[in-house]
């Protein structure tokens, strides 16, 4: 870029996607005098998923501002919880969406009754993005060049590779709606209660003799029961409620 020069400044909490030497204060950047600020930002290692706001002269504008000499840009982070609506569905909860290294990630969304899609094969970031807009789900993603396409619909990036942060980090920037053991941590299906005699031929000999209360998923078939892992999962999810509000069913068994 070799045009304008503007001063800009960001937030602390955007210091892992800008060198060292843009942390602390507003600093010089040079445009080239055509390109709007949201280019600007993710030219400078910022994806537009994790700015909250853009504020140029202490009036907040639109990514599509193209900044003029001189003019001093605030750029915020992302405030929390932060509130994404789908327009054809406002008042439904947030869907997710996310890439095949957070496979972990989905199952404990899962596990807490979150919609979470997940792709175990590399689809591709195309295809994610793609997803993304067509079924209206914020994609999470560690890609931070995958987050700045331009189909997507909305992202987040997940800032940490420890699953417990992962956890904690979607949960306190997006407040989703937790229902607890109301989903298939395979596939993402609706739980149901099952009788015991229709699950049978599904179960294994010890199993039969051991557990009485069994659930269901409606998609994948999938028998769900309170069995070795369970005070493990019980842990994940005690954790999560801690200070929530949720609609927590009783777990199956």
């Amino acid at each position: 870029m070799n045009g304008p020069e503007i001063l800009i400044d960001f937030a602390p909490g955007l210091a892992l996607f800008v060198p060292s030497e843009r942390r602390g204060g507003p600093t010089a950047a040079v445009t080239d005098g055509s390109s709007s600020l949201g280019h600007v930002v993710e030219s400078l290692g910022v994806p537009l998923t994790e700015v909250g706001a853009l504020v140029v002269d202490g009036r907040e504008v639109p990514a599509a501002h193209v900044p003029a000499a001189g003019q001093r840009v605030e750029v915020r982070s992302v405030p929390r919880p932060q509130r994404v609506r789908r327009e054809e569905a406002p008042d439904e909860p947030l869907r997710f969406l996310l890439d095949v290294h957070l496979g972990t990630l989905a199952r404990r969304l899962r596990l807490l009754g979150v919609d979470a899609a997940y792709e175990s094969l590399d689809i591709g970031d195309p295809a994610l993005a793609a997803r993304s807009a067509a079924e209206r789900r914020v994609l999470l993603s560690r890609d931070r060049g995958l987050l700045r396409r331009r189909e997507l619909w909305a992202g987040a990036y997940i800032y940490s590779d420890r699953p417990d942060d992962q956890l904690r980090d979607v949960l306190d920037r997006f407040a989703p709606p937790l229902r607890p053991w109301t989903r298939c941590t395979a596939c993402n299906g609706a739980l149901r209660a099952a009788r015991k005699e229709d699950v049978a031929d599904r179960l294994e000999g010890g199993t039969r003799g051991t557990y009485d209360v069994f659930a269901e998923c409606g998609a994948c078939s999938r028998v769900y029961w309170r069995g070795a892992h369970h005070d493990r999962l019980q842990a994940i999810v005690h954790q999560a409620l801690a200070g929530t509000q949720a609609d927590s069913p009783l777990p199956p068994g």
